[in-house]
């Protein structure tokens, strides 16, 4: 029989990305967020959840834009670095040796050294419980070619994108591929 426990995040896996924003004539900053997902395909929104006393929130309602910036496991403590200390003190950049690379349409930077930046618009924002729900429209997209195949679409083994697991507190690396979709449907 399964025990009944209290409500709680546990959805899970969660994508760990890290979130780069600035302001005109500011430094850049970063958080860590793992509270993120797809909203729609056409056109292509994502949103992200912000607390709003984090120093990331005031910066992206304020520029309307910001980049979600998916890194690999070589990344692990960075990601995890970005999440634990605040913008407010630190330059998170610097810190954690990161490099902001120069974005296609948004002013915000990329963070260089990450295989995927999704570059977003603020299309709005709902305040639900402890968090700001942020929409973004993803404006631009830039990828490092090696995680590609040769069809242009991106191989996980290649990316190593890691999950979040919000009840655990805990980072887990994503493993390898066990179905396509729709491949219950063949054969018959």
């Amino acid at each position: 029989m399964k025990k009944s426990i209290a409500p709680g995040t546990w959805l899970f896996p969660l994508p760990a990305v890290m979130v780069s924003c600035q302001e005109e004539d500011k430094r850049p900053n970063i958080i860590t967020i793992a509270w993120c997902g797809v909203v729609a395909s056409e056109p292509p929104l994502v949103h992200i959840g912000v607390r709003p006393g984090r120093f990331s929130h005031g910066i992206i309602m304020r520029s309307g834009e910001f980049v979600i910036n998916i890194p690999n496991r070589n990344l692990l403590k960075a990601t995890d670095y970005c999440g634990s200390v605040s913008g407010r003190k630190v330059d998170k950049f610097r810190a954690a040796g990161l490099t902001p690379g120069k974005a296609v349409v948004v002013k915000a930077p990329v963070i260089a050294e990450c295989p995927v930046n999704l570059e977003c618009k603020v299309m709005g924002s709902l305040r639900l419980g402890t968090h700001t729900h942020i929409l973004g429209e993803v404006v631009a997209v830039q990828v490092e070619p090696k995680i590609l195949d040769s069809e242009g679409k991106p191989r996980i083994d290649k990316l190593a994108p890691f999950a979040f697991f919000p009840v655990a507190n805990q980072y887990y690396s994503m493993g390898k591929v066990i179905g396509r979709y729709g491949f219950s449907k063949k054969g018959k």
